[in-house]
């Protein structure tokens, strides 16, 4: 097949339903070879009743597409080194990483126990890092091999970690991580030809659709803003070789609008030259929160 990833080979985590499927579907379409991961579980990370990775494989393959599927637990070691080693076995190489899985488990702060905040941290955060560390491992050692790669990642945050979300401490925190995370990547892999960026979706997702229900609802006619297939063309084109020179960025994607979004950067400031009184750092800060911009509201709030 034809396509802006004709040749590569792609693997997307959590590619069974949502976005992930989307993801697949989309890099399938633009010529990739793709490893649909997916390890089939409820929305709160309990063992499902499906194997979804084995359903998009054959509508890849419907298509005309190649596609093998991946059911292996990517927030263990074993797991994400398995994805990696998944793509050169059937394939010979990997060229991208998609890190997309996920679920939820929402508690206001006061009610949200250790394991639920353990359980998101797990699959979201070290969902990320774990494939991210084996994939970019591989291609250190093709760049030290003379063959230096063009590997991109791309990491799947959210509104909530860029403005906080009401019943979500855990979610956020961890896609506020994976921001962080995507920097940092960023900066050390560089010189091994590996690009990393980050998306902020919204679309209909399972995880979406409950906590977000009105706004997530597809229209009887017209646009479907909230479909997961509008998050795609932005994704295949950032696991491209096309988006040679693109690294280190968020992007903020809901329907037809692409965001480049900023992140910190310093406001109104104020130096005194020596130590000040806790009164002092008060007034100071004060005057600053006026000259400052208004922080975005959090979700639900």
């Amino acid at each position: 097949m034809s396509g802006i990833c004709a040749g590569r080979v792609v693997a997307v985590t959590g590619a069974g339903r949502g976005l992930g499927r989307a993801h697949a579907l989309a890099f399938a379409a633009e010529g990739a070879r793709v490893v649909v991961n997916d390890l089939g579980v409820g929305l709160d990370g309990g063992p499902g009743k499906e194997s979804p990775a084995g359903a998009v494989v054959a509508e890849i393959r419907a298509a005309g597409g190649e596609a093998v599927a991946h059911g292996g637990d990517i927030a263990t070691d074993a797991g994400a080194e398995s994805l990696v080693a998944a793509a050169l076995d059937a394939y010979g190489r990997l060229d991208t990483l998609v890190n997309n899985a996920g679920f939820l488990r929402d508690r206001m702060l006061v009610n949200l126990g250790e394991d639920d905040w353990d359980a998101v941290m797990r699959v979201h955060l070290k969902g990320h890092f774990l494939p991210l560390r084996h994939a970019a491992a591989h291609w250190r050692a093709e760049a030290r091999a003379g063959r230096t790669p063009a590997a991109r990642v791309v990491n799947t945050s959210s509104g909530a970690g860029l403005l906080g979300s009401v019943g979500q401490g855990n979610y956020s925190a961890a896609k506020a991580g994976i921001i962080g995370l995507t920097l940092v990547a960023a900066a050390e892999l560089a010189r091994y030809g590996i690009q990393v960026n980050a998306i902020a979706p919204a679309a209909r997702t399972r995880m979406t659709e409950r906590a977000f229900a009105e706004t997530m609802a597809a229209p009887d006619t017209g646009f479907d803003a909230m479909a997961p297939e509008n998050v795609s063309p932005l994704v295949v084109w950032l696991g491209s070789a096309g988006s040679a020179g693109v690294t280190g960025r968020v992007f903020e994607t809901e329907g037809g609008r692409i965001t480049v979004m900023e992140g910190w950067r310093p406001g109104p400031t104020a130096d005194k030259g020596a130590r000040r009184t806790p009164a002092e750092a008060g007034e100071a800060a004060l005057k600053l929160l006026a000259e400052a911009a208004a922080p975005g509201a959090v979700y639900g709030a």
